[in-house]
Parts: C-alpha cells; sequence; structure tokens
C-alpha cells in the first residue's frame, strides 16, 4: 500500500468515544480553529485533524450528505447546522475525505482516521456534507468500511438545471482564471446528473432507511415541512421557529444562462431514462417538478423499463 505524504510532525490522535488515545499512524497536523470559521483547503492537501475540546469526544460522523453538486446542499446543510443539537466538522461542510484515495490506497484504520475528524459536544451530532461522494465509485465503499452506521443525506435536483447551473460555475471561474472550461469538465458535469446509476449502488451498500433522498424543488417550495422531515430522520427534535437562513435560498433570482436548444434537448434525452427509473427507486421524487425529464421523449421511444427498489 503506497504512503501519502502528510504534515510534519507525528501527533497523538483525539480520543475515540469508548476507546484509549490512539497514536496517529502517519504525520498529521493538529488544527485549532473556531468552529464558526471552518477551513477551506484543498482536497488533497495534507490531512489534518481538528482538535478535541476538554469535555468533547470524537467518533464516527452521525450523519455524511453524499450528493449532489448543484442541488441546494451547501444552503440545506447551512440551514441544519443553525438546530439545537446539530453541529458541523471544524473543517467545514466538505470534507473530502475519500477523495484521495482514488487509487485504493486507503489506510487499514480507516474508521479511527475518519472518526479523528469529527469532535463534537456533548449531545449533539456532527457530520459533513461532500456532494462528489455519490458521483465517485469508490467513495461509498470507503464510506461503508469507515462509518457504517451513518445516516446519509442525498438532494437531488432537475438535472439539465443541475447541468446548467454546474456549466455556469465551472465558466464564471474560468474567467476568473482567464481560462477555459476543460472538455472534462464537462464530461463530469453531465455525469452527475444520472442520479438512478449512482444511488442504486449506495443502497447495494447501505439500508434504505439509512438514506434520506431529498428532492430541491421541494425544498425549495416548503423548506419548512422538508427540514422538519430532514430532523426526524438525524434524530433531532425541530424547534418551533426555523432559522431564517432556511427561508433564505441565496441563489434564489440568480439567473443561469440557458443552454443552447440542441444541447438541453440531447441532455433530456440522456437523463430522462435514469430520472423514471430514479423516481421508481425513490418514489418521494416527484418527476412533475422537472419538466425538462417529465415530458415524453422527442424522439418517439418506448417507455421506460421498470425497475424494482433496492
Amino acid at each position: 500500500m503506497g504512503r501519502r505524504i502528510l504534515a510534519r510532525a507525528p501527533v497523538a490522535t483525539a480520543p475515540l468515544r469508548g476507546g484509549p488515545p490512539t497514536r496517529g499512524h502517519y504525520p498529521v497536523d493538529r488544527l485549532s480553529k473556531p468552529a464558526d470559521k471552518p477551513m477551506r483547503r484543498p482536497w488533497n492537501a495534507p490531512l489534518q485533524v481538528p482538535e478535541c475540546p476538554e469535555g468533547w469526544t470524537t467518533g464516527p460522523p452521525d450523519y455524511v450528505g453524499i450528493g449532489t453538486q448543484r442541488c441546494g446542499t451547501s444552503w440545506w446543510y447551512d440551514s441544519m447546522r443553525r438546530y439545537r443539537g446539530i453541529q458541523r466538522s471544524p473543517l467545514g461542510k466538505e470534507v473530502h475525505y475519500f477523495d484521495r484515495f482514488w487509487q485504493g490506497n486507503e489506510p487499514d484504520d480507516i474508521a479511527a482516521e475518519y472518526a479523528s475528524l469529527f469532535p463534537r459536544r456533548p449531545d449533539s451530532i456532527v457530520g459533513e456534507w461532500t456532494p462528489r461522494y455519490i458521483a465517485d465509485h469508490w467513495a461509498i465503499r470507503l464510506l461503508r468500511k469507515a462509518a457504517p452506521e451513518a445516516r446519509l443525506l442525498v438532494m437531488f435536483r432537475d438535472p439539465v438545471d443541475r447541468y446548467r447551473s454546474a456549466v455556469a460555475r465551472l465558466q464564471r471561474l474560468a474567467d476568473e482564471r482567464g481560462d477555459r472550461v476543460l472538455l472534462s469538465q464537462l464530461s463530469d458535469a453531465v455525469w452527475r446528473g444520472f442520479y438512478f446509476q449512482q444511488l442504486r449502488h449506495v443502497f447495494d451498500l447501505f439500508p434504505r432507511e439509512q438514506v434520506l433522498v431529498l428532492q430541491f424543488e421541494r425544498c425549495a417550495d416548503d423548506p419548512v415541512t422538508e427540514m422538519e422531515r430532514t430532523c426526524r430522520f438525524l434524530g433531532v427534535e425541530p424547534p418551533d421557529e426555523p432559522p431564517e437562513r432556511l427561508l433564505l435560498h441565496k441563489q434564489a433570482g440568480r439567473k443561469t444562462p440557458e443552454l443552447a436548444g440542441p444541447v438541453g434537448q440531447e441532455l433530456a434525452e440522456r437523463y430522462r431514462e435514469d430520472s423514471h427509473r430514479l423516481a421508481e427507486l425513490c418514489p418521494e421524487i416527484d418527476l412533475s417538478l422537472w419538466p425538462s425529464v417529465s415530458s415524453p421523449s422527442s424522439r418517439g421511444r418506448g417507455t421506460v423499463a421498470s425497475v424494482g427498489a433496492r
């Protein structure tokens, strides 16, 4: 197994719940940062372990959001953490822990290492939401090894709208760099909209009742009800009054450029079957909220083959 280049000096990791302090199997950096200012680091930066304050404990995350990019996950996560009893990792919303193991070089003590990233106060739950986990074929398998009891959350939106939002972001970032969007980035943006293909593999590894599937359009239309559903799934009692952040989706009103007609139509054709299979797998998905894929195919194909829920 290959060794990863990590930080400078070996230090003891934080005590895990139910066990004595352990020593890191390779050098790591300790971090001390206010909880309100999570760290933002490249996904392939040396792994850093946050401090575990006195009276806190570390352990596997209670919840992990696994998808999907440009589907409102930042808004939902930021709203969740404002509820009493829900805490975020000091590393911020997106830990990207499993990204670095794409070559199959995960450590033998992956569960202990992942757990060390989640200090929490007593009577609080803690977790993260890295939207690309569901899209990376190795990530969910490793998540199963590292945190088999974690409750998983995933949020989807109309796949053509998701692609349009992703491409607009890619173009904006490229313009800021004085560069261009890469074709590999566009291919990745297309793949992320094949929700059924990704989610069915999650259900191969995690029981259905351990995964909460959210639909962005439902959440935007009735955020209070959907957040109450989220809280109950996490085992947290929702308060009488929701946080103001929940009612203020910061992307509301931002106009994303439309796709050229043939591009949008081709994407809709490619996503249509996958989206219908997703709705059969997850009846909570309302395809009428996704007009790009709910209408009949313009190519006159037959009906989509049904699939049983796993």
